[in-house]
């Protein structure tokens, strides 16, 4: 089986960002040959959750590689052909706002951009506070935009959050598998 080049960009929903880095380091251990990106916040902020240093650290030790971390560093990524399919998880409410509207502001939003002018599959694994409110215009935009897929998600806690929504990080790999042979994973909403 063909090693599958797989771009991994993580973005700042900082309370998901281990359940994400999970994933990664599960498809680093299988037929994936992974490079993150991250954007500028993820790779230079401490958390309550994680600290910058130990994700960075947790990344290139699954990956072998260094992380993508500016807009230089991802411009590269169309014009090389350098991946496969691309992963944006946690894609928050500000990035899938961007990639909407096609805003290339941050090493994420450019390796979408960069991407997706090759028409190759973009995954979505969403993860927002407002995915039922502000962000539900980006949501049923992308969900008719080529090329791009959404890991499948549900509320997370209705009760005290009723517009946030998150993907199940557990089902990226499935939805990669299903976006490279141009499907989405169903069912979308859980």
């Amino acid at each position: 089986m063909e090693t599958i080049r797989l771009g991994y960009a993580f973005c700042g929903s900082f309370c998901t960002i281990k359940d994400s880095l999970c994933e990664l380091e599960k498809l680093c251990k299988e037929n994936y040959d992974v490079t993150a990106i991250m954007s500028q916040i993820v790779y230079n902020t401490d958390t309550r959750f994680i600290k910058a240093d130990d994700l960075k650290e947790a990344v290139k030790k699954a990956t072998g590689k260094e992380i993508i971390h500016d807009i230089t560093g991802a411009e590269p990524i169309g014009p090389k052909g350098l991946f496969d399919i691309l992963v944006v998880s946690p894609c928050t409410g500000n990035t899938l706002a961007k990639i909407a509207l096609g805003i290339t502001d941050t090493p994420v939003t450019m390796a979408v951009k960069a991407h997706l002018r090759n028409r190759r599959p973009v995954v979505l694994g969403l993860a927002t506070n407002d995915a039922l409110s502000a962000s539900a215009k980006n949501i049923g935009a992308l969900l008719n935009t080529k090329n791009i897929y959404f890991v499948p998600f549900g509320q997370d806690d209705p009760d005290k959050k009723e517009t946030s929504m998150i993907c199940d990080f557990t089902l990226i790999k499935d939805t990669v598998e299903e976006a490279l042979c141009g499907k989405q994973i169903k069912p979308l909403l859980i």
